[in-house]
């Protein structure tokens, strides 16, 4: 079954993930929150940056979220996908590249760019993940999902490590200082996401309705399968059950990416520091992401994302009692060994309990709800740790989002056969 991750389909298909995974790392993950903090949010408390910026990603999330299944319901009467792909990731890798001309104290701003940024961050990401079906078989889902994933941890890797050579010695690349390193890196990003997409636009073709409609009849055929969509939902109880138990789970798992960073700023921690975390996790989370994938074949993608979501829970709690850099350092290695999984197995096992003929519709609902997800968790450690002043406490609160997860999908494991 290996030999499908060789085929040019599968290769091109896995490639977007290594394309907007740079976005995802140096970007979302990496250099906005600490930018943010340190740059757009200058002279603001420490707790109120971190609510401008949990506000921020809930902001832009929302947005998503509700045009998601929209979207995905007009792309599959319009047979549109991949149109729907490059327009969201030109929209994506332009947003990313216009953060360069933010100045200095323009959160609000700098927000606003952002969020566009995010907009087609998680547009692109709705449709690459609606063609696996098109590019791979349902026994294959596991494995070619995982390959998307690992490439994603790479590529994102790959291009943080130039990003941090960049700010360390910012002479050696012609730069002034390290602010101006980071305002160029958005721009490179940019840049590397709309080069590494054209393989997916090139290489994928998409099954294409009987009768493709225009946009506006696509549209309007949209929202009535919309409304179709969240009733058949309900009338798929395995489905329906793993899709607010993902809700729940992938809300904790995006408010570490999002929020891990400003947590260590607000330690203390040195800058330089937490980005080498971020490396640390990135380049286990690469061979990691490939071993989870062989594990979900073993064990069934559902038990995968139990102990993802484990191993999740501990290092939250962890996290709380975190004292020193070193600690950081072990639970960025720890996350790396699930963080690829955990989005590989519920992208794998979603896949395969959709109905035929409705991947992108129903992949548009998958990725409203994980949007929506993004819209809480980081609201929640913003607000905790507003109402206590204690930034530990904000992270600390994520360990409900776990805990809420693993239940629904324990609930999802009774209510039929799947997985």
């Amino acid at each position: 079954m290996k030999e499908a991750l060789l085929r040019r389909p599968v290769v091109g298909w896995a490639l977007y993930d290594w394309a907007n995974s740079a976005f995802a790392t140096t970007v979302m993950a990496g250099f906005f929150p600490v930018f943010f903090k340190q740059y757009w949010s200058a002279g603001a408390e420490a707790s109120v940056s971190t609510f401008q910026l949990g506000l921020t990603n809930s902001a832009g999330s929302f947005i998503v979220a509700l045009l998601a299944p929209l979207l995905g319901a007009m792309a599959d009467r319009g047979g549109a996908r991949l149109r729907m792909l490059a327009f969201f990731t030109v929209l994506g890798a332009a947003m990313t590249a216009a953060l360069y001309w933010v100045g200095q104290g323009e959160w609000l701003a700098a927000a606003l760019v952002y969020s566009l940024a995010g907009f087609g961050f998680a547009g692109g990401v709705t449709f690459n993940d609606s063609l696996l079906v098109d590019v791979a078989a349902k026994r294959e889902y596991d494995l070619v999902s995982a390959y998307g994933y690992s490439l994603g941890y790479a590529g994102g890797g790959l291009m943080l490590l130039l990003n941090v050579a960049m700010v360390s010695d910012p002479a050696r690349f012609g730069l002034a200082d390290a602010s101006q390193a980071v305002r160029v890196a958005f721009p490179l990003v940019g840049a590397w996401w709309l080069v590494f997409s054209v393989p997916a636009l090139v290489w994928v073709r998409e099954q294409k309705p009987a009768a493709p409609l225009g946009l506006a009849a696509a549209a309007r055929a949209g929202w009535r399968e919309l409304a179709a969509t969240v009733h058949e939902v309900r009338r798929y109880r395995v489905l329906a059950w793993f899709l607010l138990a993902y809700w729940m789970y992938i809300d904790g798992v995006n408010t570490i990416i999002k929020m891990a960073v400003d947590f260590g700023l607000s330690l203390g921690f040195p800058r330089q520091s937490l980005i080498a975390a971020l490396l640390i996790t990135q380049f286990v989370a690469f061979p990691a992401a490939l071993a989870f994938g062989a594990l979900g074949a073993r064990i069934g993608a559902r038990n995968g994302i139990f102990v993802a979501i484990a191993i999740y829970s501990v290092a939250t709690v962890a996290a709380y009692w975190m004292r020193d850099i070193a600690h950081f350092y072990w639970l960025a290695g720890a996350i790396g060994l699930v963080q690829g999984g955990i989005q590989s197995l519920s992208r794998s096992y979603f896949a395969s309990l959709i109905p035929a003929g409705k991947q992108g519709e129903f992949f548009g609902f998958y990725n409203m709800m994980s949007k929506f997800a993004a819209v809480l968790g980081p609201l929640l450690v913003g607000v905790t740790a507003l109402l206590t002043g204690s930034t530990r406490a904000g992270i600390l609160s994520i360990l409900v989002l776990f805990a809420g997860g693993a239940w629904l999908l324990w609930r999802a494991q009774r209510a039929g056969p799947g997985g």
